[in-house]
């Protein structure tokens, strides 16, 4: 079972998109340097489709994307709720996921998903934003997935 620790309206985590991220507790990675420990605890509420129609409801017409911030603990459930927010938005919201795993899960469709981060976060490499980074944001269409993680990334000076 899906469970959501917080939730919050962002801009940084998926370029061109005002995003609903939901932070998604019980993360099996335990990640050195996690900036969200807290959520390696299986803690907050149900995430379901109930829970999704709520949030949809409140800010559904704010919003261009849901992200799923990990649930790589039930990776399943993630699609599955990804395929919701498709269908009851007639693909009107787009969809992301934000996994700690190198690669997608076995048994797991890219048809559900607009964005994927893959990855678990590594220090010496750094997150998204670090040109060293091992993690990768990919845009996906029409079943391929095409890296955009230099979009994170901030040209430096001249």
């Amino acid at each position: 079972m899906l469970r959501f620790a917080s939730y919050d309206i962002v801009f940084q985590e998926v370029p061109d998109e005002v995003t609903l991220a939901i932070n998604l507790s019980n993360c099996p990675n335990r990640c050195k340097g996690c900036h969200s420990p807290y959520l390696m605890e299986d803690i907050g509420n149900v995430l379901d489709r109930h829970a999704l129609d709520i949030l949809l409801g409140k800010y559904g017409g704010a919003i261009t994307c849901v992200c799923f911030m990990g649930g790589d603990a039930s990776p399943k459930e993630v699609e599955e709720l990804a395929s919701y927010v498709h269908h009851i938005t007639g693909n009107r919201i787009k969809t992301g996921w934000y996994s700690g795993k190198a690669v997608l899960p076995k048994g797991c469709s890219l048809e559900h998903f607009d964005y994927i981060k893959l990855g678990p976060y590594i220090e010496q490499f750094g997150g998204l934003d670090s040109p060293t980074t091992n993690q990768r944001f990919y845009c996906v269409s029409n079943g391929m997935m095409m890296d955009v993680t230099v979009r994170f990334q901030k040209k430096k000076a001249l």
